[in-house]
C-alpha cells in the first residue's frame, strides 16, 4: 500500500523498515525482525530519506542512531502503520463475511 500526499509518495515497506530500524537501532536486527535482507532494509531507508529529503538515521559501524527528523517522524509512521493494519483487517473481515 502506498500513501500519497502533496507529491510525496511513501510505501508501507519503507515505513515498516523505518520503524523497525528505529526500534532495533540496527539495520541487520531490523531486517531479521521483518524477514528481509539487510540490504533491502538499507535500500528502503535510503528511498524514504530521498523521498522526504532528510536523513532519518546516522549510520555507524555499531548501528543506526535516529536523527531529530527521524524522531519527529516516528510517531506518525507508527500511526500510519497501525491504520494500515486496521484497514487490512477490516477488508479481510468483510471478504470473509461475503464468502
Amino acid at each position: 500500500m502506498t500513501v500519497k500526499q502533496t507529491g510525496v509518495e511513501v510505501n508501507e515497506r519503507e515505513l515498516q523498515a523505518f520503524v523497525a530500524v528505529a526500534e532495533h537501532g540496527r539495520m541487520d536486527l531490523a531486517a531479521k525482525a521483518l524477514g528481509y535482507s539487510q540490504p533491502a532494509v538499507s535500500y528502503q531507508i535510503k528511498c524514504l530519506e530521498t523521498t522526504l529529503g532528510t536523513k532519518l538515521f546516522i549510520r555507524t559501524s555499531s548501528g543506526a542512531t535516529i536523527t531529530r527528523s527521524g524522531a519527529l517522524m516516528l510517531p506518525s509512521a507508527q500511526a500510519v502503520l497501525t491504520l494500515l493494519r486496521g484497514i487490512k483487517a477490516t477488508t479481510e473481515d468483510l471478504a470473509k463475511a461475503a464468502a
